[in-house]
């Protein structure tokens, strides 16, 4: 677990995502943020979004990719439930998700393990900070490319009234098994906030396991 992510108080959509450590934390992905990274991002093959929720990213991504299966450790009437992705066994080509704020580290570590060609994870900024993280991740295994978002993600709980804006920033951290080189510093070009391609309420039918 990363302890950095126990924001303690009450939920503050307009300043920071609180991880629920004795629970579920479930904070739907909006859908512009998800399409920023496919389309600067190329994804061969199959994807497994291993943290689906109720389906917000993965209904992006089948949008692109009709080899799409979700799953999760909760049943949020998407996807496949009972899966935990920290003890799982499955490979996939490629692994795109928004992982619990409380197990960011061990999913950076599962991933790198069974993505056989891209593993995404949208993190806080932040995520690049800290000594412990630099000697176990970055230092070993650093991401490929990490894409910082011009526009900031607000998350809300799932059913909360959406307003306000995000003062926390986020990105996209990739490693990509096929780059070998050093970590490169992108940003996403302002537009994706206010022209999302995916409207909410869409009603796909997921791919299970």
């Amino acid at each position: 677990m990363d302890a950095t992510y126990n924001i303690n108080g009450g939920f503050k959509p307009t300043t920071k995502r609180f991880a629920d450590l004795d629970g579920p934390d479930f904070f739907p992905t909006p859908a512009w943020a998800t399409e920023a990274l496919v389309d600067n991002e190329r994804f061969d093959g199959d994807i497994w979004e291993c943290a689906c929720g109720n389906g917000a990213m993965s209904r992006v991504l089948e949008g692109v990719n009709h080899k799409t299966v979700s799953s999760d450790l909760f049943d949020r009437g998407y996807g496949e439930s009972g899966i935990d992705f920290l003890t799982a066994s499955r490979k996939s080509d490629n692994i795109i998700t928004n992982p619990p704020y409380n197990a960011a580290e061990g999913f950076v570590a599962k991933g790198l393990e069974l993505a056989e060609r891209k593993f995404a994870l949208l993190l806080r900024l932040a995520f690049l900070e800290g000594a412990n993280r630099q000697r176990t991740i970055f230092s070993q295994s650093p991401p490929a490319r990490v894409w910082v978002f011009s526009e900031r993600i607000t998350f809300y709980p799932d059913g909360a009234e959406v307003k306000g804006s995000g003062t926390t920033a986020y990105a996209w951290f990739v490693w990509d098994k096929d780059s070998p080189g050093a970590t490169e510093l992108k940003w996403f070009k302002p537009g994706y906030k206010s022209q999302s391609k995916v409207q909410s309420g869409m009603n796909l039918e997921p791919l299970l396991f």
